[in-house]
């Protein structure tokens, strides 16, 4: 019991994890509250897109010394500008606009680092995130920026729903769809940014579409959703830290590895919606679809029990 009480006490013992656990819980609420939308509108991709084309920006502000995750929050939120206005055009799919810039801002970023002799470690922090060495101003960075976004989008909640469900029907009802896009796209690469920290710009779509996509399996409710994906992706990302903690791993990609661990089990065991219940309900089927009195079906020797 006290073996017990000294692992979920003693990593609080110490300063910059103190840090690391405010951080992780407040990035980890905001990505489960705007994933809701993102997985509304099924639009995962969009969250890889925005979190690889900040890489160029990331690169540049690298080259010539500057702040690389204002450089990837400009790089970020240019080219979700971009997607959402090139989308508009009802000849080409999100999807295709979306890969279009995606590949592009990830081929510059790739060209930019190129032509640097060497990786430092404010570079690879930005890649794999470094939850670990924030300070205290990074925590109120981050708090002010978290409370900016779930306020943005807890707001425009209907509108935003109303336009992840059918932009065409939205539209006809008068809703101002670009600008809708516009928000959800730099809500979207805003929160991104702000994760950067914790779990790095490889891992980051994890935390952003794993909480939002557990909850989904539990509940048909906007409201219930966005409490639980919240409730996980702060649970998951302070049960990730522990983990790292404890077996001295990477905590970016524990934090991750919870998350999905949380998924899979959800996704097997969810009363309606998971596996169990769907094998369940299947089987109940069949039993109602077999005519009464019908001759039970006939096993060849192979399966009839030996009774051994």
């Amino acid at each position: 019991m006290t073996d017990l009480l000294s692992f979920f006490t003693d990593p609080w013992q110490l300063p910059f994890m103190r840090r690391a656990f405010t951080v992780a819980a407040v990035v980890g609420l905001v990505c489960g509250v705007v994933g809701v939308y993102v997985v509304l509108r099924g639009m995962a991709f969009i969250g890889d897109a925005v979190a690889h084309s900040a890489f160029p920006g990331v690169a540049l502000a690298y080259a010539f010394e500057g702040n690389l995750l204002v450089g990837g929050a400009v790089a970020g939120v240019t080219t979700a500008v971009l997607i959402a206005f090139v989308s508009q055009n009802r000849r080409l799919k999100e999807d295709t606009v979306i890969g279009v810039f995606f590949a592009f801002a990830f081929g510059l970023g790739i060209v930019l680092v190129s032509t640097r002799d060497s990786w430092t470690t404010d570079l690879s922090s930005f890649l794999f995130g470094q939850v670990l060495a924030v300070d205290a101003a990074d925590i109120w960075r981050v708090a002010a920026m978290g409370a900016v976004l779930v306020a943005v989008v807890l707001a425009l909640r209907k509108e935003l729903v109303a336009v992840s469900l059918d932009r065409e029907t939205a539209r006809a009802a008068g809703l101002p769809v670009l600008p809708l896009d516009l928000t959800l796209y730099v809500v979207v690469t805003a929160t991104i940014v702000m994760s950067l920290e914790a779990v790095g710009n490889i891992l980051v779509l994890a935390l952003l579409i794993t909480p939002a996509a557990t909850a989904r399996l539990l509940t048909d409710r906007l409201w219930a959703m966005t409490l639980l994906a919240s409730l996980f992706g702060c649970a998951g990302s302070l049960a990730g830290l522990y983990v790292s903690y404890a077996n001295d791993l990477a905590a970016g990609g524990s934090v991750v590895v919870v998350l999905t661990a949380l998924f899979v089990v959800v996704w097997l065991l969810a009363p309606r919606h998971g596996l169990a219940a769907k094998l369940r309900t299947r089987g109940r089927t069949v039993e109602e679809e077999q005519p009464a009195g019908s001759p039970a079906p006939t096993r060849t020797p192979a399966e009839v029990p030996t009774g051994r």
